[in-house]
Parts: structure tokens; C-alpha cells; sequence
């Protein structure tokens, strides 16, 4: 993490297209990080960062879902708009989380 850089909420989760892995939302931005698990001996191993959204590029922010509820958004990312959706457990809580920070990134 950067200089005053604060994690506001990590969760394992599932993205739709980037398969498992842990979301983390600072203060300063959205990341995903790839994880490998065995089941044999329970493991799990940290891979690579396979997004990392300034919050700044955040377009839109919402959630979905009625059986399996997922917390999505917009990103810019580059000259194109990218959407991911994310399988959490607290759909409204992250959804909530997510406009508040990036809010008060806003009006800093």
C-alpha cells in the first residue's frame, strides 16, 4: 500500500470473470487479488493483483442479484469502461462502504 493509504474493507469473494480471490477497498482505490486454495490441507496462497481501480475511475457503483447477490461497478480503465461484479457477502454493506469513500475521496 501507499503512503496514507488505509484499508477500509477486505473480503474473500468471486468475480464473475476473474474467478476467487480477495477484494480490498482503501481509500485510495478498488483492488483484486488472485488466491490458489487446496483443499487437501486447506491452504490458500495470495496471487497476483489483477485489478487496481483509483477511486477516481469509478463510473458507477450499484448491486444485484436475488439468489446470488453481487456488489458491481463501473471503472474506467484506459480509454474503455470495464463493469465487475463481485460475490460478497454483505452486498449492501460494500455497497454502501464503496460511495461513502469514494465521497469523501471527492471532497478532499
Amino acid at each position: 500500500m501507499e503512503d496514507g493509504e488505509k484499508r477500509i474493507s477486505q473480503e474473500d469473494c468471486n468475480e464473475d470473470n476473474l474467478g476467487p480471490g480477495i477484494l480490498t477497498l482503501t481509500n485510495k482505490r478498488l483492488a483484486f487479488d488472485k488466491t490458489k486454495s487446496r483443499i487437501m490441507d486447506f491452504t490458500k496462497q495470495m496471487g497476483e493483483t489483477v485489478l487496481d481501480v483509483p477511486l477516481e475511475n469509478v463510473i458507477k457503483t450499484w448491486k444485484e442479484g436475488l439468489l446470488i447477490k453481487k456488489v458491481c461497478f463501473t471503472a474506467k480503465i484506459d480509454k474503455d469502461e470495464q463493469t465487475y461484479k463481485f460475490g460478497v457477502f454483505n452486498t449492501k454493506g460494500w455497497l454502501k462502504t464503496i460511495e461513502k469513500t469514494i465521497k469523501q475521496k471527492d471532497s478532499q
